[in-house]
């Protein structure tokens, strides 16, 4: 096998386990596939991975009314190899939800959270998207749980509040981060970037 299909195939590994997210919300657990592609030395490589999601929102809001989405997402760990290359580390974690139709953004809060790196995460409105920031790096093999994110809305006059994780394409991603991998001499970042596909709805709040 070639270096740089080996490679590819390594940053493929690589970047499929990097994210867990789950909450402690009522609604049922939904499976999120993640259609990513991933570049480096040249060369690009596509995958998929799928993700648990549980995300809590009220069932009903007066119109007009405040009304918060939490996001907690669950422990994970970085792998310490893949494809035979050791992983030194995984930074620039971006992940985007757009700000509900028949809603107005208020704020977003952090919560919880461990083994970040020595960055601390962020999150923060970006055109029409709320976005969490973790800018790492979390070292290979290391374990780490993403901050909970509190989504704080007031409802629109009519109709309902649907949550959603963002990206559409690869080019316009929601899910984005880069991996850092030991490959033969060098030290090689592996960018990655996609978007859920299907995107189902996460949570639903009835105003009325």
């Amino acid at each position: 096998m070639k270096p740089t299909t080996r490679f590819l195939s390594a940053a493929a590994f690589v970047l499929v386990p990097l994210l867990a997210i789950g909450t402690t919300a009522s609604a049922a657990v939904q499976t999120i596939t993640f259609q990513l592609r991933a570049s480096a030395v040249g060369q690009t490589s596509t995958f998929t991975f799928t993700q648990d999601v549980d995300a809590s929102a009220p069932a009903t809001v007066t119109a007009g009314g405040a009304l918060t989405v939490t996001l907690t997402p669950g422990p994970n760990t970085v792998p310490t190899s893949a494809g035979g290359y050791t992983v030194n580390n995984i930074r620039g974690l971006s992940l985007s939800l757009p700000v509900p139709a028949n809603s107005t953004y208020v704020s977003a809060s952090l919560s919880g959270g461990s083994g970040l790196g020595s960055a601390a995460p962020s999150v923060s409105l970006q055109s029409g998207n709320i976005v969490l920031k973790v800018p790492g790096p979390i070292a290979g093999g290391a374990h780490f749980q993403l901050p909970a994110v509190s989504i704080h809305l007031t409802a629109g006059t009519s109709g309902t509040i649907a949550t959603k994780l963002g990206g559409t394409s690869y080019d316009n991603p929601g899910l984005s981060f880069t991996a850092n991998v030991h490959v033969l001499f060098f030290n090689v970042d592996a960018p990655s970037a996609g978007y859920p596909s299907p995107n189902p709805v996460l949570t639903t709040t009835t105003i009325g």
